[in-house]
């Protein structure tokens, strides 16, 4: 197959066969390796769940790559204030993320940003 002669459409139709048949030979590879496995297993008395821990095979087909990520749990509680503006009170940040401009103003005033900790006004 001179590959460079091909037209385009040719080409894909080509790389989406090439594909299909990836995956057709892994999943079988795959099948094949856990029917090996559980029959050693099995010929020690055991079963590959025993081995595992778990189910030996998921129902979810797609790669590892592709599967999506399960969301992350969030915790019910904010992160508490760390720092807090010097004139209003009622204005805090926890140090995590972007700086407020109150910080940055601070800062720019060259001023420690120890004097605005929370845990320093006890």
């Amino acid at each position: 197959m001179d590959l460079p002669t091909l037209s385009l459409t040719e080409l894909r139709r080509l790389q989406s066969k090439v594909e299909t048949e990836i995956r057709r030979r892994s999943d079988n590879t795959r099948r094949e390796l856990i029917k090996k496995m559980q029959k050693m297993a099995a010929d020690e008395g055991l079963s590959l769940s025993d081995l595992i821990g778990s189910a030996p095979a998921s129902d979810d087909k797609r790669s590892p790559a592709t599967r999506k990520a399960k969301p992350a749990t969030k915790k019910n509680s904010p992160i508490p204030a760390k720092y807090r503006h010097p004139e209003n009170p009622a204005i805090t940040w926890s140090g995590r993320g972007r700086k407020p401009q109150w910080v940055v103003d601070w800062l720019a005033q060259d001023k420690p940003l120890a004097e605005l900790e929370i845990a320093a006004e006890k």
